[in-house]
């Protein structure tokens, strides 16, 4: 069993030594380009993360590709063999990060704990009348493995819960909305709108000014997909006019965030740098040696993406 590593931006050798451990007698190596002239060296499966074309084009024996992500937008820009799987990271213990991260959003938002900042600073001792949770509504975009995570979470403080995905979703006490058709009930049921669709050419620039007016007066964006969901400018012209009321942010179309960027100095936007659910090494090893093992005894995988929906 042959596996190359390529994955940007991420120290290999922690992740070497953990398949080894995972994987006893696994051939294990960091992927570098071969010279110009040389033959590279191939493998049967690849554990990567943003690889470039140049490792596609040179490892022509790949079976499967195994993301240490759950978006897999980057791959699918590539020019991948008809035959080559895409496999992506079921959890991996980012579930309980990104539930953690949405909650936290919501709540601030619902407490106005960004007014109580605020007195703070200005030394103001006050207070503010509790909102309603029956008025106020979380609808979460996609409910895959994170989205459904998330909804449940939710349920925990009794919000009133909906979700919207392209296939039906049967989650208890939340309310789905599934399809094109019922997109439009489902903004104008949401207070809070939660992101979690995966970036395909259907969902880049969901997020725009005709889908975001329909959001109930107030709402609010809380994003940890992708940022190209995002048309920035529409969000930014929202916020001033007052339909919404504020935005968390974890993705951007550029990152970093570019520092002449209006979402840095805008009083009604909190950016956190793409921290919402951070792979887990441990989790994820354990899980694709798990997957690795399973094509070896001609078992079932799952997390197998279908590269025409992009998910």
């Amino acid at each position: 069993m042959k596996i190359v590593f390529c994955c940007t931006n991420t120290k290999a050798d922690p992740w070497l030594e953990g398949f080894r451990q995972a994987l006893p007698g696994v051939d294990i190596w960091e992927w570098q380009a071969t010279p110009a002239g040389q033959a590279p060296k191939l493998a049967d499966h690849a554990v990567v993360w943003s690889p470039p074309q140049q490792f596609i084009d040179e490892q022509t024996q790949l079976q499967n590709l195994f993301n240490i992500g759950a978006g897999v937008d980057a791959l699918l820009k590539l020019n991948l063999p008809s035959s080559l799987n895409i496999v992506r990271l079921n959890d991996a213990g980012m579930s309980v990060q990104m539930s953690e991260y949405v909650c936290h959003a919501v709540i601030r938002y619902f407490r106005e704990f960004n007014h109580y900042e605020k007195d703070t600073q200005e030394k103001r001792w006050s207070y503010r009348k509790p909102g309603l949770r029956s008025e106020f509504s979380v609808g979460v975009l996609g409910a895959g493995v994170l989205g459904s995570k998330v909804a449940q979470a939710l349920q925990q403080f009794e919000f009133p819960v909906n979700v919207w995905s392209r296939s039906p979703k049967q989650l208890a006490g939340v309310k789905s909305f599934t399809g094109p058709d019922q997109l439009p009930a489902f903004l104008k049921a949401t207070r809070v709108l939660v992101n979690l669709l995966p970036l395909t050419p259907d969902t880049e620039n969901v997020l725009n000014r005709a889908n975001l007016s329909q959001l109930q007066a107030g709402a609010f964006l809380i994003n940890v997909a992708r940022g190209k969901h995002v048309v920035d400018q529409d969000l930014l012209d929202l916020l001033d006019q007052g339909h919404m009321a504020g935005a968390t942010l974890d993705v951007f179309r550029v990152e970093p965030l570019p520092q002449d960027h209006a979402f840095w100095n805008h009083p009604k936007i909190v950016i956190t740098p793409h921290t919402s659910a951070r792979t887990m090494r441990e989790e994820s090893i354990a899980q694709i040696a798990g997957k690795i093992k399973a094509v070896y005894a001609g078992q079932f995988i799952e997390g197998r993406v279908d590269k025409i929906r992009g998910y």
